[in-house]
């Protein structure tokens, strides 16, 4: 079961949804079952519930090793709200129309390499534009020896991690053992050290720098203070920055991919997104484009019909619970299912295929 759930995930949700409908328990050893919902009205109750009877965190355990301890992934609680009320200013307002402009910048460096009559590959080159705004943007760096050595380490350990292998070792204890740089695991845990040794050298300079303007995440987190006065620690700004390097990276790359996949395999949807996109002229302005109607359903549909992660944080019951009529005793794991919930035929009709106009 565990491998189908590894190497066949979209399978493995949709034939115990077509068996068993809506929600659906997984038995589990030692009382853990697993519960998936993918019900609006569920999902709403499990979204809105109090910390006291859902955690969150603990059901991305699993990511620790990547994101450590601190990251906003797996705290709970008042804890996890007091670091998301910290990270949340860089994200708004003028700062991210600032940073769409160094988006649009990057994308056009990478697409200017393309040739017309050769092929390339599109997830490549989505990956590159990734990548290169989290460096500009969130690590703050720019062009140089520097960043084209952190660039380099991450790609590899990013690469690594899209391994079935590594995939396989996150729920599979006895593939997680250090046999030396040539092993697998033992070349993710270098190739992370490397990495951890990058960002704390980064962290140590900014805070020495007179330089207060900075616009990057990095800098906006490091001047941030908790309500008693008191920055965020080395280890929380690390912790963090890894957080967005693997929430923004390959989940955007994919999600890009698979638009350009539905607009070049149906020309409809590419010849209504072309003239949509003719209406801005010369104003290619970042907010402009964001406003389009037709481009943003493109968006969404491509996000409805494979979103870039299957389900939710996976909730454990603190307290006992009614979701739906079901009563959940304390440890039951629940997942909401987000792939089920936008397949679900009465909402989106013909949820296979690709259409915008849902939006």
């Amino acid at each position: 079961r565990l491998i189908k759930f590894i190497f066949q995930p979209l399978e493995y949700v949709e034939d115990f949804a077509k068996t068993y409908g809506d929600n659906f328990t997984i038995w589990g050893r030692n009382d853990s079952h697993k519960v998936y919902f993918s019900h609006p009205q569920a999902l709403q109750q499990i979204f809105t519930a109090d910390s006291s009877q859902l955690e969150g965190g603990k059901g991305n355990m699993i990511l620790k090793f990547l994101v450590g301890a601190n990251s906003l992934l797996l705290l709970d609680g008042n804890s996890h709200q007091r670091q998301r009320q910290l990270l949340t200013p860089p994200f708004h307002g003028e700062r991210m129309r600032a940073y769409g402009e160094t988006i649009c910048e990057i994308t056009h460096r990478v697409s200017d390499s393309w040739k017309i009559g050769k092929p390339f590959s599109i997830h490549a080159s989505m990956q590159e534009i990734t990548l290169g705004i989290i460096l500009r943007v969130v690590f703050g760096l720019d062009e140089g020896l520097r960043l084209e050595k952190i660039r380099g380490v991450l790609t590899s350990l990013l690469n690594s991690m899209d391994s079935p292998l590594i995939s396989s070792a996150l729920f599979f204890q006895f593939l997680r053992k250090d046999l030396g740089a040539w092993s697998p695991w033992g070349r993710v845990l270098r190739l992370l050290q490397q990495v951890d040794e990058m960002i704390y050298a980064l962290i140590q300079e900014r805070r020495a720098e007179s330089n207060q303007n900075r616009q990057d995440v990095l800098s906006l987190m490091m001047s941030a203070r908790y309500d008693d006065g008191q920055p965020m620690p080395d280890e929380e700004v690390r912790d963090e920055l890894m957080t967005l390097l693997f929430a923004g990276h390959e989940t955007t790359a994919s999600a890009l991919t698979w638009a350009f996949y539905w607009i070049d395999h149906l020309p409809e949807v590419r010849d209504k997104l072309l003239k949509e996109l003719d209406t801005l002229g010369d104003n290619l302005e970042p907010s402009g484009i964001t406003k389009l109607p037709y481009l943003t359903a493109v968006c969404q549909e491509t996000l409805r019909i494979y979103p870039i992660a299957i389900t939710a944080s996976p909730r454990i019951v603190r307290s006992p619970i009614e979701i739906m009529g079901y009563k959940l005793p304390v440890g039951t794991v629940i997942f909401p299912s987000i792939y089920l919930a936008h397949h679900r035929q009465e909402v989106y009709p013909q949820s296979k295929q690709f259409k915008p106009e849902r939006f």
